[in-house]
This record gives C-alpha cells, sequence and structure tokens, in this order.
C-alpha cells in the first residue's frame, strides 16, 4: 500500500486500499502509468464539496459536472437544485459521490492498458 501513497500521496486510505488492490499484480512501469493517468482525472473529495457549496451561492450543479453527470448537472442548475433540497443531499454525500467516479476512473484507466 506504500506504493500507491509513494504516488498518489492525497489517496484516503480507502481510496488507496481499492487502487492497491486493483493493481497488485502490475509490474512497476505499468503500475506507475496507471497511476499517473488516474491521478490527472480522479477528483478530490474536497473538491466536489467546495463545488457544492457554491450551489448556495445559486450555481447549483457544479459538482455534478466535474464528476460527468452533465444531465445532472443541467438539472440542477435550472431548478436550483431541486430548490437546495438536492444540493444538501449532495453536500453530506460529496465523498460518496468522489468515491463513485473515481472508481469509476480507475476502471477505466485499468482497460486503457488492457487492450494495449
Amino acid at each position: 500500500m506504500q506504493r500507491i501513497f509513494n504516488y498518489l500521496p492525497e489517496a484516503e486510505l480507502e481510496e488507496a486500499q481499492f487502487l492497491n488492490s486493483l493493481l497488485k499484480d502490475k509490474p512497476d512501469e505499468e503500475f506507475r502509468n496507471i497511476l499517473y493517468i488516474y491521478r490527472s482525472r480522479r477528483r478530490d473529495p474536497q473538491i466536489i464539496l467546495l463545488t457544492t457549496l457554491i450551489g448556495f451561492l445559486g450555481f447549483a450543479g457544479i459538482q455534478r459536472f466535474l464528476i460527468n453527470q452533465i444531465g445532472m448537472g443541467v438539472l440542477y442548475f435550472f431548478t436550483m437544485g431541486f430548490c437546495f433540497i438536492g444540493t444538501i443531499v449532495d453536500l453530506i454525500n460529496h465523498k460518496s459521490l468522489a468515491t463513485e467516479y473515481n472508481r469509476k476512473v480507475a476502471f477505466q484507466v485499468m482497460a486503457l492498458f488492457e487492450n494495449q
């Protein structure tokens, strides 16, 4: 697991454990390349939290655009985050939103390397 933290020091324990289980059999060069690409595409839960808080200022849905949920982002924007209820729910669930997105990204990056 230390290998994960060497290349991704900002990762939380749960994320590092997931990546470690996903990459445990990879050679060093492929491991490093996968983590570099993953790191550039992942979303930090703190960024999701901050963009969700911006929703209370009238720009609801930015967090949904960041995690590639464009339809929900547009819906949140035009309904003021479902009258702030959806924004409050996203505020509570910001870590799970980031985790779900990051896991999808990890699987996408792994698929890139499996197709080579």
